[in-house]
């Protein structure tokens, strides 16, 4: 392909990603730049701390081996969903991660990718692609940073000029020599605002979060019937993930752009949950609530431990 073809078909690729609804694309070629190779080595030293807890996954080869992916992969188009929406929480209620207000990003995420996939086969005779959403065995973030749509903040996660941390991240990997774009600059400068804000000092140095005391895991992945008193104690009416070191960030400024994308509006109930009212539901009750939600993810026993424990409440005999 020559390098105005793949300059014209890379700008098409990138149009037709922001017409699917995404807020901003960018291109990474493979295998990228020294970047990477020093985020490839800091999920080693991560790992070998053992901040990930039970995430056991996040020990996958592949994470850091994108050609075990998708074989004669040559390129990443990574896009971002923006979730940032004027809404707010009702007084007194307790508080959900914005990322869980609107539908399931995975289901949404990926059927927009590969539409992307399938229209780039059409244009490339023999081109393979696959999709990544965070769930898959990818450095997400770090390839997003690679593509130019932002930097890794200190708290961990992606920050986009223009949108902030508010985005939830796809990639399409791809057998395609595509243009890339320039990885983006870090902008955080002298700021730790993010991880002075964190009640259980989960960051434990710039851009190295402690998933063993981060809020986000324990009331999402931690299967065990109680909630360690470390985390319960600090809750700060946070019951699904916690949003703290992102609401502090200077770059999530109040005038960022509302998402009107209809897959990311909030559930009202997700603004005014109360907890007292929400122990009562039943496992079905949950069910319905939680109907093509990523909060599916935390099963009814494990709301009713969250809930219990913002509460301040014993855990139920047993």
């Amino acid at each position: 392909m020559s390098s105005s073809s793949s300059d014209n078909l890379s700008q098409s690729l990138r149009q037709r990603a922001l017409d699917e609804g995404f807020a901003v694309a960018g291109i990474a070629a493979v295998p990228g730049s020294s970047r990477l190779a020093l985020r490839s080595a800091a999920l080693e030293r991560w790992l070998d701390a053992g901040y990930q807890g039970s995430m056991a996954w996040m020990a996958d080869p592949r994470r850091r081996a994108i050609n075990e992916l998708l074989p004669g992969v040559r390129s990443v188009l990574a896009v971002g969903l923006n979730y940032h929406v004027k809404a707010q929480r009702q007084p007194g209620s307790l508080a959900v991660a914005r990322y869980g207000w609107g539908r399931d990003y995975h289901r949404v995420i990926d059927g927009r990718l590969r539409r992307l996939g399938r229209w780039l086969q059409d244009q490339v005779e023999g081109a393979s692609w696959r999709t990544c959403v965070d769930s898959g065995p990818l450095m997400d973030k770090a390839w997003a940073e690679e593509a130019g749509l932002g930097w890794i903040g200190k708290h961990g996660n992606l920050i986009n000029p223009k949108h902030g941390s508010w985005l939830l991240l796809g990639h399409l990997l791809t057998t395609v020599p595509l243009s890339p774009d320039r990885p983006a600059p870090a902008r955080c400068g002298t700021c730790r605002l993010c991880i002075a804000a964190c009640p259980t000092e989960a960051i434990r140095e710039p851009f190295v979060v402690d998933s063993r005391r981060c809020i986000s895991f324990h009331t999402i992945e931690n299967r065990d019937p109680v909630l360690p008193p470390a985390i319960a104690n600090h809750l700060q009416g946070w019951v699904a993930g916690c949003d703290i070191c992102q609401d502090v960030c200077p770059w999530n400024r109040p005038d960022l752009p509302s998402a009107t994308d209809p897959e990311v509006q909030p559930r009202p109930w997700l603004l005014d949950l109360q907890g007292h009212q929400a122990l009562a539901w039943s496992d079905g009750d949950w069910d319905e609530h939680l109907r093509a939600s990523a909060l599916r993810r935390i099963k009814p026993w494990m709301w009713r431990r969250n809930l219990r424990a913002a509460l301040g409440l014993s855990p139920p005999s047993a």
